[in-house]
Formats: C-alpha cells, sequence, structure tokens
C-alpha cells in the first residue's frame, strides 16, 4: 500500500474534505484563543473555526457600551500575556478587546471567519473525527483530524423566556444582547426583565440615560459589594479560600454584605439561604456585584417588581396582581451553551452543553475531545482550563507523529477510510 502525502489524500476525498494535522478548535473567543496561544508556543498547527467574522464575537457584538470587567484585570487575563500596566483595575470593554486582538497578534492566530460547525462526531471505525462546518455563503466542508477543542463558551445562544403575551406586546423587545445604551430609551418606561450583573447594570444604564426602568427580581439573589475598604470582593474571597473552609467564607461574605450593602429585603430583594460561592459552584449562579443600582434602588430611581404572568398590549401583568405601562422590555436573561445542538453521539457533555465532570475535571473527554471555558468561573477557569488542554494536546501531537516506518496518525487513519 502506497501512503500518500496529506495533500494527494485530500484528492481523493470530495472537493469539500480537509485533513487537519492538529487539533481543530471549534470557537474565536477567549477560550479559543488561549488553547492556540498555548499550542502555537508548542510548534502544535490546528485549524479555528468561528462562526462570525471576528474573534470574541459576544464581547465585539453582544454587550452594552458601558460594560468594564466585573473583576480585576490579574483575574481575567489570558495566559503568557498580562494587562498593560496602563490599564485600569477593571478594563473596559474597548479595552478588553484590543487586548483581546493584540494577543491574537502575538500568537499569530488566524481563525476561519463565517464558518458555523454543523455537526462534529467521532468517527470509530477510523479513530478520526469529522466536523462540518458551513461557510457564510452556504457551501459546507467536513474537517477530518485526531483532536477536537470545543471553545464556543456559556454564552453561545440567548435564553428567550417564554412569558405569555410577549409576542402581542407591541412595544420594542430587546435581548440584552442588542441593548448597546440607554440613550435610545430616554423618557421611555422599560422593563428589565432579570436581575443578574446584566439586569443590574442595564438598569443603572437606563437611569443614568433619562429611562424610567423597573427590573424583575423574581428569585433570590446575592449581591455583594465590588469593593469592601477599597479591596475587591473576589479577591478577598480567593484570599480567605486560602485559609478557611468556604462555608466560613460564605458567611463572611454574607456579614459584609449586611454591612455594607444593608437590608436588601426592604428593597424587594431576597438572599439565598445557600451561601454565594456555594451557590456559584453548585448552579453557576454568580453573585451580583452592586456598581451603583442599589443606590438607584433605594431613591426610587429604579422600581423592582416581581415576576411577570403575561405581557399585553403596551403593558405588563404582575405576580402580585398589579399592571404596569411599558414602552419597552430588555431581556436580562442570559446566555447558554449550544453544544447539544451540533456535537453527536457523545456523552462527555450534559443535555445543557456543559461537561457532566465538575470543575477542574470537565476539561478533557474521551477520544481526542477536550472541553474549554465551561467551567462557571469565568475567564480565569477558561484559562486555567485551555493550559491544561494545550498542553496535553502538545503531548499527544508530539507522540503522534514520532517518526516511525509504519504510517502514523491522520495519515494511517485516513488510509482506511479510504480503503
Amino acid at each position: 500500500m502506497v501512503l500518500f502525502p496529506c495533500d494527494r489524500m485530500d484528492s481523493l476525498f470530495s472537493p469539500h474534505t480537509k485533513l487537519v494535522s492538529g487539533p481543530i478548535i471549534i470557537g474565536a473567543g477567549p477560550s479559543g484563543l488561549a488553547v492556540a496561544a498555548g499550542l502555537r508556543e508548542q510548534g502544535v498547527p490546528f485549524t479555528m473555526l468561528e462562526r462570525a467574522d471576528c474573534i470574541a464575537s459576544l464581547w465585539q457584538k453582544r454587550t452594552y457600551d458601558r460594560l468594564k470587567l466585573h473583576l480585576p484585570k490579574q483575574f481575567c487575563e489570558l495566559p503568557r500575556m498580562p494587562f498593560p500596566e496602563h490599564y485600569p483595575e477593571y478594563p473596559t470593554r474597548r479595552q478588553f478587546i484590543d487586548y483581546l486582538e493584540d494577543y491574537r497578534a502575538k500568537f499569530d492566530i488566524n481563525p476561519l471567519f463565517g464558518h458555523t460547525v454543523v455537526s462534529a462526531r467521532y468517527d470509530q471505525t477510523s479513530g478520526l473525527w469529522r466536523v462540518r462546518a458551513a461557510a457564510a455563503g452556504g457551501s459546507e466542508t467536513e474537517y477530518i483530524g485526531n483532536w477536537i477543542a470545543v471553545a464556543t463558551g456559556e454564552n453561545a445562544e440567548s435564553v428567550l423566556p417564554d412569558i405569555p403575551g410577549l409576542d402581542a406586546f407591541g412595544g420594542e423587545v430587546t435581548h440584552v444582547a442588542d441593548y448597546k445604551s440607554g440613550e435610545a430609551y430616554r423618557g421611555k418606561e422599560v422593563l428589565v426583565v432579570g436581575c443578574g450583573n446584566s439586569g443590574m447594570e442595564v438598569s443603572l444604564d437606563l437611569c443614568d440615560h433619562g429611562a424610567r426602568p423597573s427590573m424583575v427580581v423574581r428569585d433570590a439573589v446575592h449581591v455583594l459589594p465590588r469593593e469592601v475598604l477599597g479591596k475587591s470582593t473576589f479577591e478577598l474571597a480567593v484570599l480567605l479560600m486560602a485559609w478557611l473552609p468556604l462555608w466560613l467564607v460564605d458567611k463572611i461574605l454574607v456579614v459584609l454584605a449586611w454591612i455594607f450593602l444593608g437590608n436588601l429585603a426592604k428593597l424587594g430583594i431576597r438572599r439565598p439561604t445557600v451561601g454565594p460561592l456555594t451557590l456559584k459552584n453548585s448552579t453557576g449562579r454568580t453573585p451580583v456585584l452592586d456598581y451603583g443600582a442599589l443606590a438607584r434602588i433605594r431613591s426610587g430611581e429604579i422600581t423592582v417588581v416581581p415576576g411577570v404572568t403575561r405581557f399585553g398590549k403596551g403593558f405588563a401583568e404582575l405576580a402580585d396582581g398589579r399592571v404596569i405601562s411599558l414602552d419597552a422590555v430588555v431581556l436580562a436573561t442570559g446566555y447558554r451553551s449550544n453544544v447539544p445542538q451540533w456535537l453527536q453521539g457523545n456523552d462527555f457533555f450534559s443535555k445543557d452543553g456543559y461537561p457532566k465532570a465538575s470543575f477542574p475535571h470537565g476539561w478533557k473527554g474521551e477520544s481526542g475531545l477536550y472541553a474549554v471555558g465551561f467551567t462557571r468561573r469565568g475567564l480565569s477557569g477558561a484559562s486555567a482550563d485551555a493550559v491544561r488542554t494545550a498542553k496535553d494536546l502538545g503531548k499527544a501531537w508530539k507522540e503522534e507523529t514520532k517518526p516511525t516506518n509504519k504510517p502514523t496518525g491522520c495519515h494511517r487513519r485516513c488510509i482506511s477510510v479510504i480503503f
């Protein structure tokens, strides 16, 4: 049997099939970029598929103008490249995008933009991954390789709630992914559905631009001060975790919240019975860091309302029976993973699109499958996954490409597909 070089084998397949000599990285957000940087430093080739026309499309296209990193910059930097020293402690959205573009340039990362993954499956016969991607023009290409790194992240798709009557509301309905600034809502009655970090900050932004927001607080939520005596609350929690058990750190954070923020139940915000860090670890629900929204709630500029039972033309009926008139609705209802839509024949991910194994064990599956950025621990968790993944892939690639007298790696396996 003659061993063909990879470019010759390409011709044995359909014109829309491409053999990949290294990992296939799906997603060009911070997680995918971090994996690619680790591979580049080891001399490992890779192919990166990205459905958008830019890197970090969530940050570039689906974030509001006033957004800043919620945590200090040292907890948000990617591996092998710190933030510029002149950046503030909480970089702006634009500064973070610039940082990612510089990161991409430094490590010479060149994604295939406009490539939406339609399906990915492991071929048991050949021992290879087959990833079908649709280009912007509609044509499809199947990429075949030994490994895939799923880096599409926790925020791939907007979550749209099914609230009766929303279609008949008649006014403007916008998901927070499409919200940019409160300027367009000046003088309007706006209902913000959701009270997480985005819901709180959008409500504050609406106030700053002369709108009159009401914010839906349906469930109990932990609200913490962003800083305590000039120190980041998150940084304080990390420091305490190094010396104290989780339950005790939770109690300390709750006490600090009571001291610095007061009794939020008087504002219509209930605190969960489970501590903020325990809740984050078990459900992924992130504590809300207050940037000034609570002061606006106390002043009456932001109205807290319970859940919505239904919408009608120009109004919403609340769970307590009240009816409020509205001009617009902003859905700060979050995002979800889209992995179950395209990853086939694999039980590494649960039906909600997260690895079944909890952090820090959810980064590696079987048969060359890796997952990066699904830790529910923000950029620091994604970076930790990326470091492990790149290191493991580097070892696997070097082992697979060792010179031998027999066909190896993708060549050997692809021959079995052809013949």
